[in-house]
């Protein structure tokens, strides 16, 4: 006797709309709103980081003239999997700036957090005083990147370190990333997320963009070393 077959399943096609919604968003400060400012450093953490403590990468630099505002990616979750049951106080917590689900609107979502965040800070301090930086590391790189590609913001430099550019950049956004200086790129020798096929491809693109940039290669993994950190804001004194 031959046994029927299962009946196949049908995936109902649901609509998914969006809604706006308030929330509180998160960033660290390293300096003083109120200083005799001269540079304002805004700077995107990597995946599973959080802005308190990637600020702490800033430490070299920390001087009287300087403020570092970390903003927070929207998205936190637990680094490690539960083990027999819910998650025991102390766990780690990281935050990431976006996954594939639903991507251009986390896209959206990030670049009008940082301009209101861009906006809530030089409400306070004078822009036109101070020289704006805007930083990426690893998976904030491409946040930085589309922010001052399609945000609010006109940095006087970008540095994106230890990452690659967003795939999506046009010709447009990418003369915003230098405009008003040279894009300065930082990558490791030993990053195993900046493999060398990646590395040219992505110089071939800025090239093909026309975009004027400095890549500094340094002897490293995926990480910040503060060395580096030294030797790019000497690049921009000389």
């Amino acid at each position: 006797m031959q046994i029927p077959a299962a009946p196949e399943k049908k995936h109902r096609a649901f609509e998914q709309r969006h809604l706006q919604v308030p929330r509180s968003a998160r960033y660290a400060i390293m300096g003083s709103l109120d200083a005799d400012l001269s540079e304002v450093w805004i700077a995107c953490h990597g995946h599973g980081q959080l802005a308190r403590r990637f600020l702490s990468r800033f430490l070299p630099l920390e001087r009287a003239d300087r403020l570092f505002i970390a903003p927070e990616a929207l998205s936190r979750y637990y680094l490690s999997p539960p083990v027999g049951g819910p998650h025991p106080a102390g766990t780690p917590v990281g935050a990431s700036w976006m996954t594939s689900e639903d991507r251009e609107a986390e896209v959206q979502d990030y670049v009008r957090y940082l301009d209101l965040l861009h906006d809530e800070i030089f409400s306070i301090v004078d822009r036109a005083k101070v020289r704006l930086w805007v930083f990426g590391f690893s998976q904030g790189v491409a946040t930085a990147a589309r922010w001052v590609a399609d945000g609010n913001v006109d940095p006087d430099r970008v540095v994106l370190y230890a990452g690659v550019l967003p795939p999506e950049l046009d010709a447009e956004g990418a003369a915003r990333l230098a405009r008003r200086s040279p894009l300065m790129i930082a990558l490791g020798t030993s990053d195993e997320f900046a493999r060398p096929e990646l590395i040219a491809a992505q110089e071939a693109r800025l090239l093909d963009l026309r975009v004027p940039h400095t890549t500094i290669r340094f002897d490293g993994g995926h990480e910040i070393i503060p060395e580096v950190l030294t030797r790019l804001t000497e690049a921009t004194t000389r």
